[in-house]
């Protein structure tokens, strides 16, 4: 089956960040077969309508079971001390996991989104979510030191980790298997080392929290005199297995440690301003070679999961930490959200940027509505006037799941009525906690 996407201009971000304006695009099966070939023999014509055909947009680190959180809490202090570890424990479940995740893949899709990482609890139900919604997926059970709503004792992920890597890698074409302890503070230096050597064993990434929060920075300079990056890399963590999210409170020292170990980078501009963290060091992460990408996290940190909330952020949270306004123009953050994220989640071979050989991972910006006129530059109009709501149709892996900003094969009020109706204990639970705040 071969489809040409025609009358659109191109934004590849490939290597050279090309830009084909009155392109069009040929996919055969699941397959991008050319760029700007209009003499293929096609089975199928779609016009674009003057839209903007990019590569689908890569999250690099969620949690798909928190859509119940969102706009929970959003400003108490030490919330997922206080609030987020007690209510999952009490009432996160299978289910209700993997229900969010659902809704989560369609809001992402909706939104430009076509690969996910994750890092949450029941992973096996999760990747069974994303296989039925199509969508590129890179998932990780949480491992943490305490008891939790997927395991009834401390790291007890590590085996489950063990089991749905076992399962699931190479056995999926969307679905890639990872490993995810929590954090650098909520894991003893014993479960690092063994998920690291479950990492290294099967050839699947890692990820964690590190740098991110006040008081891990003031925990390990207490207690060992180093900086967290500085403990990962004491104790064999840092590897090009390592996908550290947020990485907020780096130092120098730290970000060359990662970069002569070949780390990556997931960047959360919108969850770390928002809970009025600090700005991650961007500019002094690309300038040290590591592969960065864009994060949203989950719904209870950012909110939304889409990245087109983000690529704004970038521009104006970092322009003004470093006092430069013609820092991290838009044809250099617009790849932070296809390239860039595929990279750092191993998969640049595959996804990140329109090049024949690669999937078809494609997402189609409408320019049509109000916010998209006039556009004389498409970088520009795609990271600071678009959002998610001026995506008009999504294909991973050469499927359509997105047609004139509908689902294709999914029923977004059956998905939501479905996942609000296995809140109601979660609900419940969640007013109660509140009330004690």
């Amino acid at each position: 089956m071969r489809t040409r996407i025609e009358n659109v201009t191109l934004i590849t971000t490939d290597e050279a960040n090309h830009l084909y304006p009155q392109g069009c695009l040929v996919i055969e099966d699941d397959t991008i077969l050319a760029l700007n070939d209009f003499d293929l023999e096609v089975d199928e014509v779609i016009d674009g309508k003057q839209g903007l055909l990019l590569p689908g947009m890569v999250n690099t680190h969620c949690h798909l079971g928190m859509i119940p959180f969102r706009s929970l809490g959003d400003d108490c202090p030490d919330r997922l001390r206080r609030f987020l570890f007690p209510l999952e424990n009490a009432a996160m479940t299978r289910e209700l996991a993997q229900a969010s995740a659902r809704y989560a893949a369609a809001e992402m899709m909706l939104g430009g989104v076509t690969t996910v990482f994750d890092m949450y609890y029941f992973e096996d139900a999760l990747a069974e979510a994303m296989s039925e919604m199509n969508m590129r997926a890179v998932l990780a059970e949480t491992i943490v030191d305490f008891a939790n709503c997927d395991s009834g004792e401390p790291y007890g992920g590590l085996a489950i980790s063990e089991q749905f890597i076992a399962r699931w890698k190479n056995r999926h074409p969307l679905i890639t298997p990872a490993i995810g302890p929590h954090a650098t503070n909520t894991n003893s230096a014993e479960a690092l080392k063994q998920a690291q050597a479950i990492a290294e064993r099967y050839d699947v990434l890692l990820s964690l929290h590190a740098a991110e929060m006040d008081y891990e920075m003031e925990m390990f300079r207490k207690e060992k005199n180093q900086t967290p990056i500085e403990y990962l890399e004491s104790i064999g963590l840092l590897s090009p297995h390592l996908v550290a999210a947020h990485c907020i409170h780096v130092h120098d020292h730290d970000l060359k440690l990662m970069a002569q170990h070949g780390c990556r980078i997931a960047h959360c501009i919108g969850s770390n301003t928002k809970a009025g963290k600090g700005v991650a060091p961007l500019k002094k992460m690309i300038e040290q070679g590591i592969p960065v990408g864009l994060g949203s996290d989950g719904a209870s940190s950012g909110n939304t999961l889409d990245l087109f909330s983000q690529l704004p952020l970038v521009g104006k949270a970092h322009k003004t930490a470093n006092h430069d306004r013609s820092l991290f123009p838009a044809k250099e953050i617009l790849p932070l959200a296809t390239l860039g994220g595929a990279r750092v989640l191993n998969l640049e071979n595959q996804i990140g940027s329109l090049t024949p050989g690669k999937k078809a991972d494609l997402v189609l910006v409408e320019t049509q509505s109000v916010n998209m006129f006039p556009i004389y530059d498409p970088f520009s109009a795609l990271v600071y006037s678009a959002n998610a709501s001026n995506v008009d149709s999504v294909w991973v892996n050469g499927v359509q799941t997105v047609k004139h900003k509908q689902l294709v094969k999914h029923d977004l009020r059956a998905l939501r009525a479905d996942l609000e109706a296995k809140m109601q204990v979660f609900k419940a639970e969640a007013q109660r906690r509140s009330e004690d705040l």
